[in-house]
């Protein structure tokens, strides 16, 4: 049987990822590894599972074929695996986890990292990404997602933390333009704003005692990097509009201040996301109310 499943695992990759190259980032294998247990596989069922040319790679259709199948015996597998981690009570096997790249870095994986020290039979594969991830084609374990979730089918969700945004600037700057007291006051200041793909992000801001407003200030300089902007606002080129877990070592040391921060503020929502399963991995579950517990004391102290 270990014949038999020989070589699986290396061919949904591959499959998955498109080509050999990316299995083998993917796998932590050399590309040459990748090929050879692909052509071991191939050897062995006596078809050509890829089309070959010098730069790329694409299923045939016995190969196609084989990948559904392979997709459905792999999943019984880890259905069987996760039944047998339900009864554990120590922490084994790998969780891999996509989150994005900022709140990642800042946040949540300090957490998984300590979390992974208290478990040392546990492997952590981390992924920073602001792409959009599908948990269930790139086959990871949890996802760690800001702003309001979609209809995704096959996916469970739990909400972890609730964090908000702070407009701010340096004392530099604040001493040089002054500080703005409204919103129609914002005109004669720098903005520092976030773009993506050509379109400025609005800022959410109220007026003392009135709702959230979406603003477009006037601006000089834009990003498409949140860090960026937090570096420029503390080297005095203007307002900023930014996540507090960003900001707030900045805050502490003096070399940012918040602005209005006794008017509401606009928050969001992080979610832990998950593939719907039979059975959930202990080292799932246990990470999962991890964060849930400590993520919110990490993006607001």
């Amino acid at each position: 049987m270990r014949d038999k499943l020989d070589g699986v695992a290396v061919f949904v990759e591959a499959a998955e990822a498109g080509g050999f190259a990316r299995a083998a980032g993917r796998l932590a294998l050399s590309r040459s590894a990748v090929g050879k247990a692909i052509a071991r596989l191939e050897t062995r069922l006596g078809v050509r599972l890829f089309h070959r040319t010098t730069r790329t790679q694409s299923l045939t259709e016995e190969g196609q074929a084989y990948y559904e199948r392979c997709l459905r015996a792999l999943d019984e597998l880890r259905i069987g695996e996760a039944m047998l981690d339900s009864g554990r009570r120590e922490v084994v096997g790998r969780l891999r986890v996509t989150m994005p790249v900022l709140l990642g870095r800042y946040c949540v994986a300090p957490l998984l990292l300590e979390f992974a020290k208290g478990h040392p039979k546990l492997e952590l594969d981390l992924c920073f990404s602001d792409r959009p991830v599908d948990l269930v084609a790139e086959r990871f374990d949890l996802a760690v997602r800001n702003g309001a979730l979609g209809q995704g089918s096959g996916l469970h969700a739990r909400r972890l933390a609730t964090w908000h945004k702070v407009l701010c600037a340096s004392p530099a700057y604040l001493a040089a333009r002054g500080s703005p007291s409204t919103i129609a006051g914002l005109a004669e200041h720098d903005a520092l704003v976030h773009c993506h793909a050509g379109q400025v992000y609005p800022w959410l801001l109220s007026d003392a005692g009135l709702e959230l407003t979406e603003v477009r200030p006037t601006w000089r300089l834009r990003f498409d990097d949140l860090e960026a902007i937090a570096d420029a606002a503390a080297a005095a080129m203007g307002l900023a509009w930014l996540p507090y877990w960003l900001v707030r070592k900045r805050v502490a040391s003096g070399a940012l201040r918040t602005l209005w921060a006794e008017r509401r503020a606009a928050t969001m929502d992080s979610y832990a996301v998950w593939p719907t399963t039979e059975y959930v991995p202990l080292r799932l579950r246990l990470a999962i109310d991890m964060l849930a517990t400590k993520l919110p004391g990490a993006v607001v102290e």
